[in-house]
């Protein structure tokens, strides 16, 4: 159950940042943007960054994914699971590795190809020590490269962040 109440999901004010909201999601406004929106300059930054995040980095999107969901897992954040499941699945995700997210410190690796086995353990390790072996680090920068490494460390850094958000707030999958 949400720790605060969801702001009306037809607000219209502040009327630029809730059609920029709206824009990237569809028309409407997630539990998510609701409870945002009780800060709107948070909800301004949070909504350009993780458009950002999610649309405009050149990695993977399977492997973005992939990461996205290990982090709700990892973290209890059932809300992240739930939207980014079926986005890991259409970037080619199949549904034996969606299966293995959901407990990826026991999942078995070799149902990834390297490159997944390598941003799998560097999810888990950013997401549970924050700390990286060299040797997990090594491993993703020799199957992803330099700017994909990158990238993927600040996509489960930024969904760190996501996660932590819901779970402290008990926001919930909508109805």
């Amino acid at each position: 159950m949400a720790r605060l109440p969801y702001v009306a999901a037809d607000l219209a004010e502040p009327a630029e940042l809730v059609a920029a909201i709206r824009a990237r999601r569809g028309g409407r406004l997630l539990n998510l943007d609701r409870m945002l929106l009780h800060s709107p300059a948070l909800a301004a930054g949070w909504n350009a960054y993780l458009r950002a995040v999610r649309n405009d980095l050149s990695l993977d999107p399977r492997l973005r994914e992939l990461a996205m969901c290990a982090v709700a897992s990892l973290n209890g954040a059932e809300y992240e699971f739930i939207h980014h499941a079926p986005v890991f699945v259409a970037a080619g995700g199949t549904r034996e590795q969606l299966e293995a997210l959901r407990h990826p410190e026991v999942a078995r690796q070799d149902v990834f190809d390297s490159g997944g086995a390598a941003a799998l353990q560097l999810t888990i390790e950013m997401t549970r020590q924050v700390r990286v072996a060299d040797a997990t680090f090594a491993a993703a920068h020799a199957a992803l490269g330099e700017q994909a490494t990158v990238e993927l460390v600040a996509v489960i850094a930024a969904y760190n962040m996501v996660s932590r958000f819901l779970v402290a707030l008990g926001v919930e999958p909508e109805a």
